[in-house]
């Protein structure tokens, strides 16, 4: 069954709402499925029409260049991973027990199928993994921070630090700890993939049970030790 959501982003990154027409959602899918195979650096427009069966200049229409795709994309998939919290953690009070489902969330969130059918969430998952840094790590981060382009991976973390600082409302960095929940979750497990002396965890399967628990320590640690 299909879930009737459309996730709002800033309009700023693209010249024409890709979400509202049957081309736009097919350079959504085509457009995930190709920077996974292929990585970010090869990846262009030409590349993603032959993809399409389509032409450049369509995909023109929508996008000014391949780098506003790709922080339109991760902006989808923060902007998705925020709105799978907001209905895990429905009704919880134990602000306790909303961090351990946020953090399951943030590491299952590939597993969380909304049958939009345009979006295959496990393969954006690997794609965030791989390439989500190089939408903010860029030379234009400080012009593009003031347009507004990453305001949804912002609100997400400020949503997470929210509960921290209800856990344990005197611990001085919880904005750092809900940023780097998020990075330490992508960075291990693509660490875990490609990298395993970097990291002490393992991924096998798209299990990441390991992930979550490393970061469960880390939060409730850090919290549980500073004052309270």
């Amino acid at each position: 069954m299909a879930i009737g959501i459309k996730i709002s982003l800033n309009d700023k990154l693209y010249l024409r709402d890709p979400q509202e027409t049957t081309l736009g959602k097919n350079i959504i899918k085509e457009s995930i499925i190709l920077i996974d195979e292929i990585g970010f650096e090869a990846f262009n427009f030409k590349k993603l029409a032959k993809a399409m069966k389509s032409t450049e200049a369509s995909v023109y229409r929508y996008f000014e260049n391949k780098h506003f795709l790709l922080i339109y994309l991760v902006s989808w998939y923060w902007e998705w991973v925020s709105y799978l919290i907001d209905i895990h953690v429905m009704n919880i009070e134990d602000p306790k027990r909303r961090l351990k489902i946020i953090i399951k969330t943030l590491v299952y969130a590939s597993k969380d199928n909304p049958s939009i059918h345009y979006v295959n969430e496990s393969i954006l998952h690997r794609l965030i993994i791989a390439e989500g840094t190089k939408a903010y790590h860029t030379k234009e981060v400080d012009k593009e921070n003031t347009e507004g382009f990453f305001l949804n991976y912002k609100k997400l973390s400020g949503k997470v630090a929210d509960v921290i600082s209800e856990i344990n409302p005197k611990f001085p960095y919880p904005h750092t700890l809900a940023s780097n929940l998020f990075e330490m979750a992508n960075n291990h497990i693509y660490f875990a993939q490609h990298l395993p002396k970097l990291t002490d965890v393992s991924v096998k399967d798209d299990n990441f049970e390991e992930v979550e628990k490393m970061l469960e320590y880390f939060a409730f640690t850090l919290l549980e030790k500073s004052p309270c």
